[in-house]
């Protein structure tokens, strides 16, 4: 959410130095509290704010209440190996948030069932699979 007030500052400066304007800059104001629903509870973000009011968030947009991707972004990042404390750095480095290694816990655990059942379905007798190669030459003719 900095970078995109960053960018977001950046952009209206751009436009204000076209436009030479004798307004004074936009510039951050403070930080307001927002509680954002997960599907696995509630958690707590810091979005900046900026003196005009025109900032408008897109990872978590204005009036939405609802991150339910969150709960994805963790169970990927399990996927692919890393562990809870490391989950829980690239979490709080990315989106700013404190996320407790219980509650990354919870989240992985709820989805371990189904996981363990894919790990252990039985596998088919045969798996076909088709090798393709081909090698393209020019050829002249005439010539």
């Amino acid at each position: 959410l900095s970078t995109e007030m960053n960018i977001h500052l950046a952009e209206e400066r751009a436009d204000d130095a076209s436009a030479e304007s004798n307004l004074p800059p936009n510039r951050r104001n403070g930080r307001s509290q927002k509680t954002v629903t997960t599907e696995s509870g509630k958690v707590v973000l810091d979005i900046p704010r900026d003196r005009n009011g025109t900032f408008d968030p897109l990872l978590i947009a204005k009036y939405q209440r609802r991150f339910p991707e969150f709960d994805r972004k963790i169970i990927s990042m399990y996927a692919r190996g890393m562990t809870t404390r490391e989950i829980q750095g690239h979490i709080e480095e990315i989106y700013g948030v404190e996320a407790s290694p219980s509650l990354i816990s919870a989240i992985t655990d709820a989805v371990m069932e189904e996981v363990t059942a894919w790990q252990n379905r039985p596998l088919e007798p045969c798996y076909p699979i088709v090798f393709m190669d081909a090698i393209r030459v020019n050829i002249r003719s005439d010539g």
